[in-house]
């Protein structure tokens, strides 16, 4: 199986490949069996097709014997690598890990490509244990009072390398340059996003009501009254689905419990990291509510559980988890 790691840009995809390979190499694994190949970096940023891959590749493990394993990070930047990675996973003796845009990744021509012979690994930024654990192993204080440190991790968000910095002006600065990133390298690109003014908009929207129900008709209603003009509701329903696949934005489904089916429309959206409020909105005043569920939402789902907001009725219940072994838990959010 190809294992492609995914998630949202900047919370520790190249790092946790790295990680891989450190684990390789204390398990006994040659460095000669181990190569890693980040394509938009030297030597290898000049890698623009599958055939100049597949060269270094091969040169690389040239007399080489036993498992070879191979890390690429910005896999997408290789015209037509789909078939390369399959020509070696059929060969049976490479062990592959890719990263890239998630805008390709995830836009469905992966998948078509790769079909049932890759695994994907969702990752997501820090979580708030392995946040105080991060400033732990960084050398930053950590404050006696829980709550204090819960504070700070809501406003200054999880992605790790903004811990490096002091400044909460730093840290959403950093904030801001992900976002940016997101737009330069998988938005501008996205041939599926055209109108880049109101796929902004539409982020905005999303980003500023989450944890909260929002339906299409809502933003449609929204946008009408900034545009003053009618966007289609199939444009809406596209541009969300591609915040989805940028990871900025996560769709928790609603589920009846009466008939024991899922429900069309009426979903809620939590985010990847809360800083992405914070840093759009210059109130620090936290709203509770939204920001507690999407912490454990978020963190229900680093544990492999499937998450969905449960109606009984005219009754809602924050969450229903179901755990990888089919074992079911109804969750209150509450401070």
């Amino acid at each position: 199986m190809i294992k492609v790691v995914t998630g949202v840009r900047r919370c520790g995809k190249s790092s946790l490949l790295l990680l891989i390979q450190n684990e390789l190499f204390q398990g006994g694994v040659a460095k000669s069996n181990i190569l890693s190949i980040n394509l938009d970096k030297r030597p290898y940023k000049h890698i623009k097709e599958a055939e100049e891959l597949e060269s270094v590749i091969d040169k690389s493990f040239a007399g080489v014997s036993g498992i070879k394993y191979l890390f690429i990070d910005e896999v997408q930047n290789a015209k037509g690598f789909e078939e390369v990675l399959n020509s070696y996973r059929e060969e049976g003796d490479y062990s592959i890990f890719i990263t890239g845009s998630n805008s390709y990744l995830l836009s469905g021509e992966l998948i078509t490509k790769l079909t049932g012979r890759y695994l994907e690994i969702d990752m997501t930024t820090l979580t708030f244990d392995e946040y105080l654990g991060m400033k732990s192993f960084l050398g930053k204080d950590i404050d006696a009072n829980i709550l204090n440190e819960l504070r700070s991790y809501i406003i200054e968000g999880g992605f790790p390398y903004a811990i490096n910095y002091d400044g909460l002006n730093e840290k959403r600065f950093y904030v801001q340059s992900v976002v940016n990133e997101i737009f330069d390298k998988d938005v501008k690109s996205n041939r599926k996003i055209r109108k880049k003014r109101l796929f902004a908009l539409i982020m905005q929207f999303v980003v500023n009501n989450f944890g909260c129900t929002i339906s299409i008709d809502n933003i449609a209603n929204h946008l009408k009254e900034i545009l003053h003009e009618n966007v289609r509701k199939e444009t809406i329903y596209r541009y969300i689905e591609q915040l989805e696949n940028l990871r900025i934005i996560s769709r928790c489904n609603r589920f009846d419990l009466k008939s024991k089916r899922s429900l069309k429309g009426g979903e809620k959206y939590y985010l990847s990291d809360l800083s992405f409020y914070f840093m759009s909105n210059t109130d620090n005043r936290i709203p509770y509510g939204p920001v507690l569920e999407n912490i454990v939402y978020l963190y229900a789902k680093s544990l492999g559980y499937k998450v969905s907001v449960v109606k009984i009725g005219n009754l809602e219940i924050d969450f229903i988890l179901r755990s990888p072994s089919l074992s079911y838990s109804y969750v209150q959010v509450a401070m």
